[in-house]
């Protein structure tokens, strides 16, 4: 079974074995471009190709066709496409802060507080309900012009089979969909201003397309009547893909952007509307929250402060800056870079550096990054415990994972062990997994097999709390000054 998961940054195709082995990977990455403050934007034609070539190469590392191709995909993206299904928009990210404003407005009201728990997404400038509003606002001839709004998914299944369907899992990310009845909400869409013809047609995770386009089958060296299998989002799929069914157990995932979540049976109530609720599948659905600022807030620093370009750069930055005491020497980060999701909910937020003497170097100030990333992580932690019940155990997977000092630190902060997986790719697992369960095939899963262990360490305990419940204060205190 292919599992293609279709990330922020790249895309990773895996073929998954039924007895629950990865035997072939390829990843190919593209580029996200901010063509002004707030904009984060893709060429959809990039991750298209990368997609292609991802299943086209493990198709040929395999030797043999494939039983399905099942997707994975990064959630609240959205462009705008005419009546000849071409793009009027690049796609336009979860990462795109335009919609700022009108995220801001809406929140507060009860209109907005209404659209939280019908749709179960914070109101933010991320959902595509906010950034389609920003559309009709700010480029209503565009807007206009619009006949479909999809996703990254949704536009590469009809490259792939010339249909429009989203599956449950990422139309529940979108901000307009009702995630009790499983329909678009007439309430959003009117806040939108467009109409259910205009958005494709939502199936469960399971829902299989039942052919491929001749050309595409032919590019891609698979027979025509290979099924492609919707699957799910990529948060809800790394619990699938973690093994993270169970209640209590919770996924932390690190990669572009940041996660942690926990598996329920039904939507979770947050007064507060600090956490997300989207759908897995018929019995499952997701809680948790997103940061903004993971893997890309140090890619920034090591680039832009250590001067270091190469890949393996930040590897080594990581584990120079895990050499400084824990607590950076006095150092706090709020690592604001790109506003902030959860559980703050803030497109305004901004980054800083507080407590910064002649001594510190610029590894104190990675070391405080790090840590800023683990106090963010930590606050979801705690929301999920108030709303979904305890933590028992939490499994960890994304980029950060090839760093065994990163887990360490992790599992330090929070004061519990993190389980990593022989498996890295989650997501694209999980992916897979579903493909097999729509096909109705037997399957081990991966997340059966041996897990490491990393224990926290008492060491730095005391100044780890201080410095959270400082990171905390001094967001409330900043919040609105810049």
């Amino acid at each position: 079974m292919i599992g293609a998961d279709i990330g922020t940054g790249s895309t990773k195709v895996i073929a998954l074995l039924p007895d629950g082995s990865v035997q072939a990977v390829q990843q190919q990455g593209y580029i996200t471009h901010l063509p002004h403050p707030g904009y984060s934007e893709q060429n959809p034609e990039d991750i298209l190709q990368a997609v292609k070539h991802g299943i086209k190469e493990v198709v040929r590392q395999m030797g043999a066709a494939p039983a399905a191709i099942s997707f994975s995909s990064a959630m609240h993206s959205v462009m705008a496409m005419d009546a000849q299904h071409r793009p009027l928009t690049p796609l336009i990210i979860w990462a795109d802060n335009r919609s700022q404003d009108i995220a801001t407005a809406l929140q507060p009201t009860e209109e907005g507080k209404a659209l939280y728990h019908q749709t179960g997404v914070p109101i933010h400038p991320m959902s595509p309900l906010c950034k389609i509003a920003w559309l009709r606002e700010e480029a209503p001839e565009l807007f206009e012009q619009a006949a479909m709004f999809a996703g990254i998914k949704e536009y590469i299944l009809h490259c792939f089979s010339g249909s429009y369907v989203i599956d449950h899992s990422i139309a529940s990310a979108t901000g307009m969909f009702d995630i009790r009845q499983r329909q678009w909400s007439a309430e959003a869409l009117a806040f939108a201003g467009i109409t259910p013809a205009q958005l494709p047609e939502p199936v469960p995770a399971h829902y299989t397309l039942s052919a491929l386009l001749p050309s595409i089958a032919a590019e891609l060296g698979i027979p025509a009547s290979t099924p492609l299998v919707m699957g799910a989002s990529d948060g809800c799929l790394a619990q699938l893909g973690s093994g993270a069914l169970a209640p209590g157990h919770a996924t932390l995932t690190i990669a572009t952007s940041g996660a942690m979540r926990m598996t329920v049976p039904a939507p979770v109530n947050d007064p507060q509307q600090r956490l997300f609720n989207y759908i897995l599948d018929s019995k499952h659905y997701v809680t948790g929250g997103p940061v903004n600022n993971g893997g890309v807030a140090l890619q920034w620093f090591v680039r832009d402060f250590l001067q270091k370009k190469a890949p393996e750069d930040l590897n080594t930055a990581i584990q120079q800056a895990l050499a400084i005491p824990p607590g950076a020497e006095g150092v706090i980060c709020l690592p604001y870079l790109l506003g902030e999701r959860a559980p703050v909910w803030d497109p305004h937020a901004r980054g800083a550096f507080i407590g910064v003497n002649p001594r510190h170097t610029a590894l104190h100030f990675m070391r405080a990054l790090l840590e800023g990333v683990a106090f963010g992580l930590l606050s979801i932690a705690q929301a999920l415990q108030e709303t979904a019940g305890p933590i028992s155990k939490i499994s960890v997977s994304g980029g950060f994972t090839h760093s065994p000092g990163w887990i360490q630190l992790m599992a330090d902060i929070f004061q519990q062990p993190m389980y990593l997986g022989q498996e890295h790719d989650a997501s694209a697992i999980g992916a897979a997994m579903v493909g097999y369960e729509a096909l109705g095939l037997p399957y081990t899963s991966p997340a059966a097999m041996e897990e490491e262990v990393f224990i926290p360490r008492e060491d730095g305990k005391s100044i780890y709390r201080e410095h959270y419940h400082l990171y905390l204060e001094l967001y409330e205190r900043l919040k609105g000054l810049l």
